[in-house]
């Protein structure tokens, strides 16, 4: 063999052995990142750790401030009182309010009763203010039914705020509950009297029936938004409640002024307490509370159907297009007109669900 062969095969030998080891050897993993991202776990609130201390600690946290606090006289006894008194009023919630005089703040405003007939068969009413008179307006609504062939109604307790009166409440829900039904229970402090309400007559509707909530409905109003969705299976639409279904007791303090608290709280049925969580829609529907009380000042000249339905445009058809004319543009011009004129109407976007599920149940059925 010549030099040159033995030289080749030599170098041949050489390339073969290494991509051979190349090929067995492993793969070598992946460069760890230089900077691994570490998503820090969020600091625990203020509220959150005073909750988790021990009665010794916090005693010892207000003697350590008495001690070094740089300002000792806003840590004096009245103020450290002004400061408990704030921090349990805020803690209550609606449970407990301090009023400059009796009765001034805090009071419901007499909203009047209202109903209106939406699309030719759906009763729309707004309670308002839970009232004797309110009540005789509601029974008028009620008997006028049969006639116009209601088949459902929507029930608006979104006017209906705070009250001591449970027993007109139970009026109200008495018209919708059957004979015989337990609609809710005045409980006290553990271990004294409850005071139950119970239905003695025969409902004035038994149909479909939807109820409108947010955080305006308050006190007796919750109670009856409860007994209808636990009678007639309503369903809730809107924001949830205020959480206020007590009843008050005004105890005088000195100086004039009165001490609020609730002294017993509405008990439904199945035992569920309103107070102080609410009650939670079973949908949802935010609607600004300006916009909502336009919409019932309004509503009482106009009726509650411009706020729910858009106005049909006209179209180009054929004889606008043999006059020269062109419907659509008018009716765009006069929007834009009126616009820049006046402010347009709010949307009562809870109602307008409300109508659209009764709408899609209706559809639904006659499938």
């Amino acid at each position: 063999m010549s030099r040159s062969a033995s030289s080749f095969l030599t170098l041949l030998f050489f390339c073969w052995a290494g991509l051979a080891a190349f090929a067995q050897s492993p793969t070598p993993p992946p460069a760890a990142p230089a900077n691994p991202t570490v998503t820090p776990s969020p600091a625990p609130s203020a509220e959150a750790i005073i909750n988790s201390m021990a009665p010794a600690d916090l005693q010892q946290v207000i003697q350590l401030l008495k001690s070094n606090y740089i300002n000792p006289a806003a840590l004096n006894e009245a103020e450290l009182n002004r400061a408990m008194l704030s921090g349990v009023l805020d803690r209550l919630g609606g449970g407990a309010l301090l009023l400059s005089v009796s009765g001034a703040e805090g009071s419901p405003t007499a909203d009047a009763f209202y109903s209106d007939v939406i699309e030719g068969h759906i009763g729309y009413l707004r309670f308002g203010a839970l009232t004797p008179a309110n009540l005789q307006a509601l029974d008028t609504a009620l008997q006028g039914y049969p006639a116009k062939k209601i088949d459902a109604v929507v029930v608006d307790l979104r006017a209906s705020g705070a009250t001591n009166d449970f027993a007109t409440a139970a009026e109200f829900a008495k018209r919708f509950c059957g004979k015989g039904k337990a609609l809710f229970s005045l409980r006290r402090a553990a271990g004294k009297l409850e005071r139950p309400f119970v239905s003695e007559r025969d409902p004035a509707y038994t149909g479909l029936l939807l109820v409108l909530v947010d955080g305006e409905t308050a006190g007796p109003a919750e109670a009856i938004a409860g007994d209808l969705r636990h009678y007639n299976k309503a369903l809730l639409i809107g924001q949830p409640t205020a959480g206020r279904a007590v009843e008050y007791s005004d105890l005088p303090l000195n100086g004039g002024r009165i001490l609020r608290t609730a002294v017993s709280e509405a008990v439904l049925p199945e035992g569920k307490a309103i107070f102080p969580g609410g009650l939670k829609p079973d949908l949802a529907v935010e609607m600004t509370t300006a916009d909502k009380r336009q919409v019932f000042q309004q509503s009482v000249q106009v009726g509650m159907s411009p706020f729910v339905f858009e106005h049909e445009r006209p179209h180009l058809n054929e004889a606008a297009l043999l006059a020269g004319q062109n419907p659509e543009l008018d009716a765009l011009e006069a929007t834009q007109r009126r616009k820049n004129a006046e402010k347009p109407l709010p949307r009562d976007v809870v109602l307008q669900r409300a109508i659209d599920l009764v709408t899609s149940l209706a559809i639904y059925q006659k499938r």
